[in-house]
């Protein structure tokens, strides 16, 4: 045990997506409906971004699976004496998710369908030490996550391979396979215009900046019930966080809760059917439920027609609008910049 830089901050990710279709003879892969890393993988592959990404048309499907990584050694960095340990590695287990062969290049992909903040630097450098010297050409480290109908791909280099905390980023690009993907001023401006306001819940209100979070935990709700102890272990949260982000779910009617030997959270049949729509229609079926509430869809008016808008405006929509159990100035304005976070999601899909 000692205080190892092992993680790494993912770094902010590139607001453009391009768009690849499925070739026209595959009938198997429902992309409204990848439900697990496995098919999200075959889906990028087959769709041909993986090629597209790593500038390769010949990789082909090759490693996989759990194996041995065989014996190695490499320092990394102490944060607690700004040093450097030696660490030697026999035979340790190695997973990786899919590995994919080219002329010049092996890339060994680590996927995910969660938006965490960071991640473990061993699940990329193990498998990319232990393949290292396996091969004669380069071995690319390669981060999949795939969130929303996005997949999001990073390409990292490990500058200096004997250093586990040598992680750097190549290149960050995200796709989607959905046909249509676009979304209008004029569709937002109608949504403000004919959605009906709601009587605010006796929810907290939101404290949870990441609106793409709270999208994921939609998703992996759907997967199956989660009790409150899953949540934070799987996103490495602490236990306020996860609180935050739950209640930002229950807020917005797309999960609630139940209490038995632990608390256990699932998704309501709102957030059921707003997952099974389409990429467009799932975006503003989400927009929709945010802009129900009339702190939401006031300040959003007033963004647009200002063309911005500062936080002590938010506030004082904010004291307008009845909100459950905010009162004091501090709150008001550590809520506000939920509410700005998420209008900027809103207005990032324009």
């Amino acid at each position: 045990m000692s205080h190892f830089d092992a993680y790494h901050k993912f770094e902010p990710m590139s607001p453009e997506v391009t768009r690849i279709s499925l070739p026209y003879y595959i009938q198997s892969l429902d992309v409204d409906s990848i439900t697990s890393e496995a098919v999200a993988l075959n889906c990028a592959y087959v769709s041909g971004i993986i090629a597209d990404f790593l500038e390769d048309e010949q990789l082909v499907p090759t490693v996989s699976g759990r194996m041995g990584s065989g014996n190695f050694n490499f320092e990394i960095k102490d944060v607690l004496c700004n040093d450097k340990r030696n660490i030697e590695v026999h035979n340790s287990q190695i997973e990786i998710d899919a590995g994919y062969e080219g002329l010049q290049k092996l890339a060994l992909i680590e996927a995910k369908r969660d938006l965490s903040k960071d991640f473990l630097v061993r699940q990329l450098y193990y498998p990319f030490r232990t393949w290292k010297d396996r091969v004669n050409k380069d071995v690319k480290p390669i981060f999949l996550v795939y969130s929303n109908g996005i997949f999001h791909l990073y390409e990292y280099q490990f500058s200096d391979p004997m250093e586990y905390s040598s992680l750097t980023l190549v290149k960050q690009k995200n796709y989607s396979v959905e046909e249509d993907m676009t979304i209008t001023s004029e569709e937002i401006n109608q949504l403000l215009d004919s959605v009906p306001i709601i009587d605010e819940p006796e929810i907290s209100f939101p404290q949870a900046d990441s609106f793409e979070r709270v999208i994921n935990l939609c998703e992996l709700l759907n997967e199956h019930p989660m009790t409150k102890d899953n949540i934070t272990i799987n996103y490495a949260f602490d236990e306020r966080q996860t609180n935050y982000y739950t209640d930002a779910a229950r807020y917005l009617g797309l999960v609630d809760k139940q209490r038995n030997d632990s608390i256990t959270f699932f998704l309501t049949s709102k957030g059921k059917n707003i997952l099974k729509l389409s990429y467009k229609q799932r975006q503003l079926a989400f927009c929709e439920a945010i802009l129900s509430h009339k702190v939401f869809s006031e300040t959003l008016n007033l963004w647009f027609s200002q063309g911005e808008i500062n936080k002590h405006e938010i506030v004082a929509i904010m004291k307008q609008c009845n909100l459950y159990k905010v009162k004091s100035d501090e709150t008001y304005y550590r809520r506000a910049s939920t509410i700005r976070s998420w209008l900027e999601w809103i207005v990032e899909l324009l």
